[in-house]
């Protein structure tokens, strides 16, 4: 038998203008769970996308169970055993989950002993037991619309069990999940490969690899730097190996000097879409040269907030005050002239245009001013004089530059593509809504430094983060949620994490609002 299930030989592949992945060549074991860690953008994702046949390389050779193969389709790898559970999942909303597993190979029966129909029935009670069997207990149906994030990623992962996968390859599976949500997936993970699976593991998450991973490939730009026994590595090796430079770990910042008051949300209520009122009488401010960080597990209506302020979202009742003017029910593009910026959770929906350009995208503000628009037309040099400018300033990386489709970048560097175009408004109030996730060590870095940076010059900063390191490296002032209120508002060095996460928990209730000394 092969000493390895998956070899990749000297793969190179590219596309106009870059070069995905340089000669890479790894060699993975049975029954390891191993790791492909790099910046947004280093090609992990395109590596594992010819290994589950959704590319060809231009160069190199894979060998699966010690056998050369020319991986064709998707359909070509799972008939090889291999799964993969992509960052964006592949689901149909409107099916349940047992007809999203089951497609392509549905089980069959005879109805009136002669014309074949799928046997749903069936369907439903093998689901439920393969999802028993591995602890992934979801309802078969279900309609996949109505799930949550982290029942979908459990939907995605059996489907690659429903289809005998032995290689199961996962492509950022923490990205978009809470912290909750991690631990639990993790420990699926693990059990996966206790149940003779090989994990292929896609991340920039060092702390992830360091619990779950035996081995772990760092790419940089494409190229294979290292292959690292995890066990003996620190975090602090792989970072400076992923990012190609030396990374802090520590948020450098000097004391905050607070001025005017910018922000000011006065008895504020929410309603969602079933009428529930998800945000309930919230009040706080932000002064300019503050961070304020509101602090919540999911789904604890700090979106809601974010969004209401933003415009995005009506306000049912309450007052919201930028620089002195009421602005709670002024429209979008009014508040973003006024002087907001927001960085929203959801960058594909809301954040960007997938199919336009990303010189188009870093415009999307400020197209309609000059000097991008001269009596009603278009300056598309101004576009790209702009975007270039732009992406060498925050360093986005894209295979065609400016007049890439902004589709076909990476996560990582759409966010990046948001924060630059949204900093670069200058605006008084800056919104920042889980601004770091999917982004590499590199990245955060780097985001946290300029965050830091508008503060400093003035701005006002409302950071929504489920990160709790992130919100007790960053805030000058710390409002803890729970439940659509807000249970503290206090000065950052005044609290610690415990305190923080219990009141996140809703585990103790203030007595008296302390509020951040001007």
């Amino acid at each position: 038998m092969a000493d390895y299930i998956v070899e990749m030989k000297h793969i190179t592949k590219r596309f106009p203008g870059i070069i995905a992945n340089d000669d890479v060549s790894i060699q993975i074991k049975k029954g390891e769970i191993y790791a492909l860690l790099g910046e947004n953008g280093a090609g992990k994702s395109t590596l594992m996308s010819m290994l589950f046949g959704m590319y060809e390389p231009d160069e190199g050779e894979i060998y699966i169970r010690g056998e050369k193969v020319k991986l064709e389709s998707p359909n070509h790898a799972t008939k090889l055993n291999i799964g993969m559970v992509h960052q964006h999942f592949k689901l149909v909303s409107n099916y349940t989950i047992a007809e999203n597993i089951i497609m392509g190979m549905e089980p069959v029966k005879k109805a009136f002993g002669f014309i074949p129909v799928v046997d749903i029935k069936k369907a439903n009670e093998e689901i439920k037991a393969l999802s028993e069997k591995y602890g992934l207990a979801v309802n078969p149906t279900d309609l996949i619309s109505e799930l949550n994030v982290s029942t979908q990623q459990r939907v995605e992962i059996l489907k690659m069990l429903y289809r005998e996968a032995e290689i199961l390859i996962f492509d950022e599976p923490t990205a978009v999940l809470t912290p909750q949500e991690i631990e639990f997936l993790l420990e699926i993970i693990k059990g996966l490969r206790d149940n003779g699976k090989t994990i292929i593991l896609i991340t920039h998450k060092l702390e992830e690899i360091k619990r779950i991973a035996d081995r772990c490939a760092i790419l940089n730009r494409g190229k294979l730097i290292d292959v690292l026994d995890v066990a003996t590595t620190s975090t602090k090796t792989m970072a400076n190996l992923m990012v190609g430079r030396a990374v802090s770990f520590e948020t450098e910042k000097k004391p905050a000097n607070f001025g005017e008051v910018v922000l000011d949300v006065n008895n504020l209520n929410v309603m969602n879409k079933q009428d529930f009122r998800i945000v309930k009488d919230v009040s706080f401010q932000i002064h300019a040269g503050e961070i304020l960080a509101i602090a919540g597990v999911a789904g604890n209506g700090q979106v809601e907030l974010a969004d209401a302020i933003a415009g995005l979202m009506p306000v049912h009742s309450g007052t919201i005050l930028l620089s002195g003017e009421d602005i709670t029910n002024m429209p979008i593009r009014q508040r973003t002239l006024q002087g907001i910026s927001y960085i929203p959770e959801d960058r594909q929906n809301y954040g960007l245009v997938m199919n336009f350009t990303l010189s188009e995208n870093l415009a999307l503000k400020d197209y309609f001013k000059e000097p991008y628009c001269h009596k009603g037309v278009l300056d598309h040099r101004e576009f790209f004089e702009n975007s270039e400018r732009l992406i060498e300033k925050y360093d986005i990386r894209s295979g065609q530059g400016s007049e890439t489709i902004v589709r076909s970048m990476s996560g990582g560097n759409q966010q990046k593509a948001i924060i630059a175009r949204e900093i670069e408004l200058d605006s008084h109030l800056m919104i920042f809504v889980q601004p770091t996730r999917g982004l590499d060590i590199g990245a955060i870095e780097n985001i946290h430094s300029q965050m830091i940076a508008e503060r400093d010059k003035g701005h006002a900063i409302l950071l929504i983060s489920l990160e709790l390191d992130e919100i007790m490296d960053c805030a000058d002032t710390i409002a803890v949620i729970y439940n659509g209120e807000i249970q503290k508002i206090a000065p950052a060095d005044t609290l610690t994490a415990n305190e923080v996460g219990e009141f996140m928990m809703g585990v103790k209730k203030q007595g008296k609002r302390e509020e951040a000394s001007v």
